[in-house]
């Protein structure tokens, strides 16, 4: 695509709109209660934002500290309307302290910087540029509420920016159109070479989690180690938002993994499953349906079963959590309760997957001390439902080091299932 009719996309994409929607105005649940969640996988929820802040899942991802700080700041100091006056990130309309438009300001400069980049002709600084510029883009449209169109068009800038990056490294990414039920979502198969089949790794994180936030899973662990890993989105999100959420989470990644079959390049004898938050509840869960087609599975932090069935915990719930459930289930408009009233059928333990026999593939799970989504009994659930299953628990602090300590284990843990 053209310098010029890439700068016409943006222009067109966001042109100002004052009647669009404002994020935290779309689902509008009755009679809702806000939680606190501060923990190193979801973030810290505070009462001034609707969003929950991921300051170090942001900073793990690539995004700089002080930008960070500073667009934030700009959020908090607009004086333009607001849905909630007490909520700093709920300005209207695409303008300077709206949520979208500032964290897509920062995505367009580093867009413009990989142009600059790549006109020089130093291809792997545009690209690391253009996963900036994705990274942002990503963020702007974060928590990936349906019916969001500024979000949407920031999405989409998300998604371009990935593919630009990744055709500008020695890396190779091939998309896979998977079928199912007479529709098709977009999986995405990066590749640290092609000459030989390759182990590869199925990735997936939460519900507030596109597939190009998960580049640095491939870039520093999973590439490196000499793994395929396979992203795809959750159902209700990303390129998977044609289905709505329910207790059957791995349905998705099922079809993929009986189409990857076809697919050159990957061991189809030698598959795992990685999970992120409600991921990880997908990837145990596929571990069940597909036991013969699947080396291990991996829950990094999972929505298994505590935090789906106890009242204490579900309170917790900040506000943004629960418009992004019902957003994934298809129920806006609907009380708190009756969102909530749908989450124990999401269990594993409920759905007598887990507790009741055992798989014969070794399963994984890992976490942080202290996680209410994913408390210890949870990940020993998992390890005692599995032959040669393993429970892990790292220590909580500290906070911004939590995905890399994670990862490291997930790598040995693979490491000894799949060579």
């Amino acid at each position: 695509m053209s310098e010029p009719s890439k700068q016409n996309l943006s222009e067109k994409l966001f042109a100002p709109r004052q009647t669009s929607k404002e994020t935290s105005n779309i689902v509008k649940i009755a009679h809702v209660r806000s939680g606190d969640v501060n923990n190193a996988l979801d973030g810290e929820s505070q009462l001034e934002w609707y969003r929950v802040l991921r300051r170090p899942q942001w900073i793990w991802q690539g995004v700089d500290p002080v930008e960070q700080e500073a667009v934030l700041a700009r959020i908090a100091a607009s004086t333009a309307p607001r849905t909630s006056e007490h909520l700093l990130d709920t300005v209207i309309g695409y303008r300077p302290g709206n949520w979208t438009y500032e964290w897509s300001q920062l995505g367009s400069n580093y867009q413009q910087l990989a142009r600059t980049a790549a006109n020089n002709g130093d291809k792997l600084a545009a690209s690391e540029l253009l996963f900036k510029a994705s990274t942002h883009y990503s963020i702007a449209a974060y928590p990936y509420i349906k019916g969001d169109q500024l979000a949407d068009q920031a999405e989409l800038q998300a998604n371009q920016s990935y593919r630009e990056a990744i055709e500008l490294r020695p890396h190779d990414m091939r998309k896979i159109d998977v079928k199912y039920e007479n529709k098709t979502f977009e999986a995405f198969i990066h590749l640290p070479r092609t000459d030989k089949l390759l182990p590869t790794v199925i990735v997936s994180g939460g519900l507030a989690t596109l597939q190009s936030d998960l580049w640095r899973l491939y870039q520093d662990y999973l590439g490196p180690a000499g793994y395929a890993m396979v992203t795809l989105d959750m159902p209700s999100v990303g390129h998977s938002d044609r289905w709505n959420l329910t207790e059957d989470t791995s349905r998705l990644h099922q079809a993929l993994l009986q189409q990857i079959r076809d697919v050159p390049w990957v061991d189809n004898r030698n598959v795992a499953m990685l999970g992120l938050r409600m991921g990880g509840n997908a990837a145990i869960r596929l571990g069940f349906m597909e036991p013969t087609r699947l080396k291990t599975c991996v829950s990094i932090g999972g929505a298994i079963n505590s935090f789906l069935t106890q009242p204490k915990l579900l309170d917790n719930i900040p506000r943004m959590y629960l418009d992004v459930l019902a957003s994934r289930m298809g129920k806006n408009g609907q009380a708190e309760a009756s969102i909530k009233s749908h989450l124990p059928a999401w269990s594993l333990k409920n759905q007598g997957i887990l507790g009741r026999r055992r798989v014969d593939i070794p399963m994984l799970g890992i976490g942080l001390k202290n996680d209410p989504v994913c408390p210890e009994i949870d990940n020993q659930l998992i390890a005692l439902s599995s032959y040669g299953g393993k429970a892990i628990m790292l220590p909580a602090k500290p906070i911004y080091d939590g995905y890399h300590r994670v990862m490291t284990e997930v790598v040995k843990w693979l490491d000894d299932k799949m060579k």
